[in-house]
């Protein structure tokens, strides 16, 4: 078993990455779609940014006035500033990592889990990451109700995965000090339960 850290890392050397904006390219599209009409020239950081992919989708769209990735995988930050030349792309751990100027948007596609206490990451993009009125964004596959993802942790080799269903997903938010907290199932199907996106606001 790895670290996740080093799970992806080894995704972008063999280019694995790729697929990941196959995979999540629809959901994500959804999420943006909570936020894309409630700001005007909106601030965003993509919390777990891989190699770049969500940001240069921002990229090409000029109504996003500050757009940064944040990744803890120096092999995926490079492959993204390869890529990306123009954008703001940073390697550190989340949990430890603090902008200089806090945004209105952060989002996160498939990230949360793989921290062994999400509460704290939460909480922590809460306090140091979000202007007053902003929101956070979480979206991921790997949660209890979503049945067919239970075997990822065997499956992908990485040592920390934390399973918890949704209801214990929107407490973290509250708890965290989130308002207005909704959580959303999108793309779903007959066996899969869908993307589960959780939205908490700053107020």
């Amino acid at each position: 078993m790895k670290s996740p850290i080093e799970v992806f890392s080894d995704w972008a050397i063999s280019g694995k990455d790729e697929g990941m904006k196959e995979n999540h390219h629809k959901p994500v599209m959804k999420m943006i779609e909570l936020f894309e009409n409630k700001y005007e020239n909106p601030s965003i950081i993509d919390a777990g940014c891989g190699n770049g992919w969500l940001i240069r989708h921002f990229d090409k769209n000029k109504k996003y006035t500050d757009i940064t990735g944040v990744d803890g995988s120096k092999q995926m930050i490079a492959k993204a500033k390869s890529l990306d030349y123009k954008n703001n792309y940073i390697c550190s751990e989340l949990a430890l990592w603090k902008p200089n100027d806090k945004v209105d948007v952060v989002i996160s596609m498939e990230v949360m889990y793989y921290f062994k206490e999400p509460e704290k990451i939460i909480k922590h993009i809460f306090k140091n990451w979000i202007k007053k009125n902003g929101v956070f964004i979480m979206g991921i596959d790997f949660y209890l109700e979503n049945e067919k993802c239970h075997n990822w942790k065997e499956k992908t080799g990485v040592d920390t995965m934390e399973l918890f269903s949704s209801e214990i997903w929107v407490k973290f938010f509250e708890k965290s000090g989130f308002k207005n907290v909704s959580k959303y199932f999108f793309n779903k199907t007959k066996e899969w339960k869908g993307t589960l996106v959780i939205e908490g606001f700053k107020v």
